[in-house]
């Protein structure tokens, strides 16, 4: 028989975090921006304290455990105390995406059936138009004060956030549950089909927020200043809200405000150090940087994730502004961290060039996943940075089925028992550093040969008059596809399709260069910030390659 070891049962539980953080680093602040406009400023041990107050007061809506408490917020010291006052109580939070689609929003809510709704000022005309789409929904709260709540409303009962929280004492204290206790859910942005949910568990959340705060991931400390630009409502905000109580730093939200001038002045006034978002919100911000000429004078270094981080912005962040870039990859049903691309020690001693090509790759898993490549018959394929296959994952947080799905989504693999399947097309090399080449249903397929439509991106996004950029397959005769660049040129540039397929010259082999250009206004993007190749490519379907 096992000699089982003698040790303390302590459940991992996302309450912990919070008392963790008000008990160690109970002075240090929390800052918001406010829909309201203000900032607001607390710290540690005020939320805290307030969220042990939420959970009294969801308590008295007569919620069961497991019931959920959905969300629509921005980022914001009342989002976070529902995040910890909901699931520490046993609750279920719900963030929903409000940039959805009014139907899905209201499709979501009684998938997951909902059965309390904490929304921000900003969505009241939303909630108003679902209330009847919703009828799971018993209660309806305003995260604001009474001093700004509408004088009318359709919503019926609608309650005041801060009524509810000053009505309670605080003398509430953290129920000790199983550990795999479901903590949340996060649905997918469902490009395809409806939403999916991922049903995260406290002991999920507590090991992802633990691995991501290591050195080599995000290197997360108590010395840190952290502006979570990626929102609350997208998987978590990333697990900051978790990684943040855990090393006790200085937490910074900006609520709804998440333009270039806003951010920029919110990280100078801030102290900020490090942030994390998707490369949409990065243009804005560095477009308004470089046009007013200006530096951030405490900015350090930042994850860059939710869709490949072109080359071009790589560069320009650490080459003209001297902040670290941290290229990552993970999906809502990874809660949503695989890979960080930090330099291992043996690389930190090669030529700067070589060191940026490698920061250009998604990077290498934390302590806590595990991936492979396979063919298409479920079989491995080498680690050595050139065979693409499938990228399959499993782990710690990684879902093995989705919320009300009886279908498992997982996948066998030969010799190795069942995987995760992203639906991501990729290439690991012998340092084990992962680079995603596309997504499976964005490669472009012309003549047998895959050309990567994230390759075509990232060159294009190197030319100084592109803004933004996107590579679709367009149907050919000979070819079956042959890939179309879609391009957003900078304000005030003058550029032609000749000019921009002269750029590929040198940069990539012959045969997967575009066969020919489009100029628009704008690049149509996902809820969460990603381009709708979808979307694009149902709009130029009839487009007439030329040759």
């Amino acid at each position: 028989m096992a000699l089982m070891g003698q040790m303390m049962a302590m459940p991992l539980l996302i309450s912990s975090l919070i008392q963790h953080a008000a008990r160690h680093s109970g002075d240090t602040e929390i800052v918001s921006k406010r829909v309201e406009g203000d900032l607001h400023r607390y710290t540690w041990r005020d939320a805290e304290l307030r969220s042990r107050k939420v959970a009294q007061a969801l308590a008295r809506f007569g919620l069961e455990a497991g019931d959920r408490v959905a969300t629509l917020a921005w980022n914001g010291y009342r989002h976070l105390e529902i995040y910890y006052g909901a699931s520490g109580s046993q609750l279920v939070c719900h963030t929903i995406n409000p940039r959805l689609f009014p139907e899905q929003v209201a499709w979501i809510a009684n998938d997951a059936q909902d059965k309390v709704l904490c929304f921000d000022a900003s969505f009241l005309p939303l909630v108003e138009k679902l209330v009847s789409h919703m009828p799971g929904i018993k209660h309806y709260v305003l995260m604001t004060d009474r001093a700004h709540m509408p004088a009318q409303t359709s919503i019926p009962g609608l309650l005041c956030y801060e009524e509810l929280v000053e009505a309670e004492d605080g003398q509430y204290v953290w129920p000790s549950f199983d550990e795999n206790t479901a903590s949340s859910i996060c649905y997918t942005s469902g490009t395809t089909g409806h939403p999916k949910g991922a049903v995260y568990s406290h002991r999920s959340s507590v090991l992802h927020a633990y691995g991501s705060a290591l050195p080599d991931a995000m290197d997360c400390s108590s010395k840190d200043v952290v502006l979570p630009v990626v929102p609350m409502f997208h998987v978590n905000a990333w697990g900051l809200p978790y990684s943040a109580a855990i090393v006790g730093c200085k937490l910074v939200f900006p609520g709804p405000h998440l333009d270039g001038k806003s951010l920029y002045e919110l990280f100078e006034n801030e102290g900020v150090t490090f942030s994390a978002g998707v490369p949409t919100v990065w243009l804005g911000l560095l477009n308004y940087v470089g046009q007013n000429k200006l530096k951030f004078s405490t900015f350090k270094r930042t994850v860059i994730g939710g869709s490949a981080c072109p080359p071009a912005m790589l560069r320009t962040l650490m080459d003209d502004y001297g902040v670290e870039v941290i290229h990552a990859w993970g999906m809502t049903e990874l809660s949503p961290l695989g890979t960080l691309s930090k330099l291992t020690a043996k690389q930190l001693e090669l030529p700067v060039e070589e060191q940026r090509r490698i920061l250009e790759k998604q990077g290498k898993v934390i302590y806590g996943i595990d991936m492979a490549v396979i063919d298409d018959e479920g079989k491995p394929l080498p680690w050595d940075g050139a065979s693409a296959g499938n990228l399959v994952v499993r782990g710690s947080w990684v879902i093995d089925s989705y919320f009300q799905q009886p279908a498992s989504p997982l996948v066998e693999v030969a010799g190795m028992g069942t995987w995760f399947p992203t639906g991501d097309v990729a290439t690991i090399d012998a340092d084990g550093f992962m680079q995603i080449t596309d997504r499976s249903k964005d490669v472009i397929k012309s003549g047998g040969e895959w050309i990567s439509s994230i390759d075509l991106e990232n060159i294009a996004m190197a030319h100084p008059g592109v803004h933004e950029a996107a590579a679709i397959s367009c149907a050919h005769p000979k070819w079956d596809e042959r890939p179309l660049l879609v391009v957003v040129r900078k304000p005030g540039v003058e550029l032609t399709r000749e000019e921009m397929l002269a750029f590929y010259e040198g940069r990539i082999a012959k045969w997967q260069i575009p066969d020919d250009v489009v100029f628009v206004d704008e690049i149509p993007h996902t809820a969460t910030g990603k381009i709708q190749k979808l979307k694009l490519r149902e709009q130029f379907k009839s487009h007439r390659l030329p040759g």
